[in-house]
């Protein structure tokens, strides 16, 4: 069952990040990486669903900021879905989660406090908070790493590929004086 909201929540214009040059390229490559993703992760942390309670069937817009694409993930999981949208369009969802795509990694990595991402406004949300809440509840729940296990997923490449995010995030948070 997909949520809609009215224009007036799911229409606002959050902070416009800069277009990449990758916004060119095809998303259809990426669609069974990140099928491939969301099972795995269903698989393997199937009570991270029973956190989200009636938030299962929610549809997420997530905007990782300097990519050249949005994210929309429904966590059923009698009905995943998790792909790659152009930037353009508004597609139906009842929450976005919009922010710099390393502290969103921060967030799945079980490393950073979505709390205090919202309120110093590194993370901005808009919809249905509850939802939200009700999401970032579930990943603090699992025990480890969402992020860890997706690199698990792909090998050697994928572990040294989260090895370096993490080393460019915690640059990023150094930087800007965070503490880590």
């Amino acid at each position: 069952m997909a949520h809609t909201l009215p224009p007036s929540v799911t229409g606002e214009s959050l902070r416009s990040p800069q277009v990449s040059p990758l916004a060119a390229l095809p998303l259809a490559p990426l669609q069974p990486v990140l099928r491939r993703i969301v099972h795995k992760i269903a698989a393997q942390y199937p009570s991270m669903f029973a956190r989200l309670g009636p938030h299962q069937t929610s549809v997420f817009l997530i905007e990782p900021q300097g990519l050249p694409f949005r994210l929309l993930l429904r966590p059923d999981p009698k009905n995943l879905m998790f792909r790659a949208i152009p930037r353009s369009g508004n597609p139906p969802h009842v929450a976005r989660i919009s922010g710099r795509f390393y502290d969103l990694l921060r967030l799945v990595d079980a490393d950073e406090d979505g709390d205090a991402l919202f309120f110093s406004r590194e993370l901005l949300v808009t919809g249905d908070t509850e939802a939200v809440v009700s999401l970032r509840n579930a990943l603090d729940d699992v025990d480890g790493s969402v992020a860890e296990s997706v690199a698990t997923l792909f090998g050697a490449p994928g572990r040294a590929a989260l090895a370096a995010l993490r080393k460019r995030a915690e640059h990023n948070v150094i930087s800007k004086g965070r503490k880590a």
